[in-house]
């Protein structure tokens, strides 16, 4: 736009649904330290660098995963993927059902169980939850084909629903019925416990634990407020508002570290 003033474009960000609270609170902060607004996007990763390379605007690209930022850094669009942030799978269970660790698998093997999952390739958390089912081969043989065939894969694709404005899509689907167990990321309980108080989590035992690592990478042709805001989610600050969000922050210090 004629007389725009670069110093104050806005910033245009790609990013995990996962990370809409998160991000959505870096933003803020970052507005008040640089007077720079951000404009963010929020999708599955894998439908959201679709877009990217189908030419659709964006400067900065944070993703569930490595593999989404990563395929545009090797196709020369963006620079260096940078991890930020780590979260984990875990089961949120309907209200009234109940397991534990131990038990949680044979849960999910229930015929009777309905099991909900994001959708793979579009969504990162649903090829998390596929690999949650590679594991389980290990402890219960056949358990893999199993959990494939009854995923319901409810979320992440590109005619999957939404959930009512305002509330989390996951305490929605377990709240209505349409699915007993979904397996999504840990940082969703600090709104489930809020919205939906019934619903419970339960954490992967180590012989079936998926790990998240989200990468983040600068669009060729972002603008220096763009890389402004890149840095901002890697320094402290934007590190301890990740935090409180329920992600695992890999750049602050370590307790007790000198």
């Amino acid at each position: 736009m004629a007389g725009a003033d670069p110093e104050r474009a806005p910033v245009l960000l790609h990013a995990a649904g996962s990370l809409r609270a998160g991000l959505s609170d870096v933003a803020q902060a970052f507005e008040a330290a640089t007077g720079v607004v951000v404009t963010p996007v929020f999708g599955a990763s894998g439908l959201l660098r679709g877009r990217i390379e189908a030419g659709e605007a964006a400067e900065v690209f944070a993703s569930a995963d490595f593999g989404n930022p990563d395929a545009l850094a090797r196709a020369g669009r963006s620079g260096p993927v940078v991890l930020f942030a780590r979260n984990e799978l875990c089961a949120f269970l309907r209200p009234g059902l109940l397991a534990t660790a131990e038990s949680l698998l044979a849960r999910m093997l229930d015929g009777e169980i309905k099991l909900g999952t994001s959708t793979p390739k579009a969504d990162p958390s649903g090829d998390y939850a596929f690999a949650v089912f590679r594991r389980a081969e290990a402890v219960k043989p056949g358990a893999r084909a199993v959990l494939e065939a009854k995923a319901l894969q409810l979320t992440g694709g590109p005619n999957s629903q939404r959930g009512p404005e305002g509330c989390n899509l996951y305490g929605h689907i377990l709240a209505s019925g349409q699915a007993d167990i979904f397996l999504t990321y840990r940082t969703n309980a600090i709104a489930l416990a809020k919205e939906q108080p019934g619903v419970s989590m339960v954490r992967l035992s180590p012989a079936l634990a998926v790990g998240a690592e989200y990468g983040l990478t600068v669009l060729n042709e972002a603008s220096p407020n763009a890389c402004r805001f890149a840095m901002f989610i890697l320094s402290r600050t934007g590190q301890e508002i990740l935090a409180k969000h329920g992600f695992a922050a890999p750049l602050l210090p370590r307790e007790g570290a000198n």
